[in-house]
């Protein structure tokens, strides 16, 4: 990420999330991101750790469509915290980068920690770190969609 500090030290502490890097930055570049990442990245719950619409905390349940110039990646709520999942469409895919490459694992990343959307020549990269990993997209634009579910117990 290049403005997003996923090991920030806060006195004693590390290992801190700090988007306030980012957040700054974000004002300068939100003009030069395509509508759907624009909406997407200046939503007021985005990056407010408390806020059902934060990213932080959803797991990536699927990525279809990878190779594709349209994508899907669905994101599965935390019973805790949300009360919706995400799902993100992107339409001009030039480029997907799944680290690590894991045949194995395929795209199970586990819980996302954070993410970060930038103009990008093709549109905008939309980079999502997770704990087991990184999703890394450049297109030309995306929506992000939440939809309402249920929590119980089993979710």
């Amino acid at each position: 990420m290049e403005y997003v500090n996923l090991d920030a030290q806060v006195g004693d502490l590390s290992g801190i999330l700090d988007p306030a890097r980012y957040l700054s930055h974000l004002p300068s570049i939100s003009g030069d991101l395509p509508p759907g990442a624009q909406a997407f990245a200046t939503d007021p719950g985005h990056y407010d750790f408390r806020s059902r619409r934060c990213v932080k905390d959803l797991t990536l349940r699927a990525v279809r469509g990878a190779g594709g110039e349209e994508m899907e990646v669905e994101f599965r709520h935390n019973c805790w915290k949300h009360d919706q999942d995400l799902l993100i469409r992107y339409v001009g895919v030039s480029s997907l980068i799944i680290d690590p490459a894991d045949e194995d694992r395929g795209t199970d990343l586990g819980t996302v920690i954070l993410d970060e959307i930038l103009p990008h020549r093709d549109g905008c990269s939309h980079e999502i770190a997770c704990w087991d990993g990184t999703l890394l997209l450049v297109c030309r634009d995306f929506q992000a969609t939440w939809t309402g579910t249920i929590c119980s117990t089993n979710s």
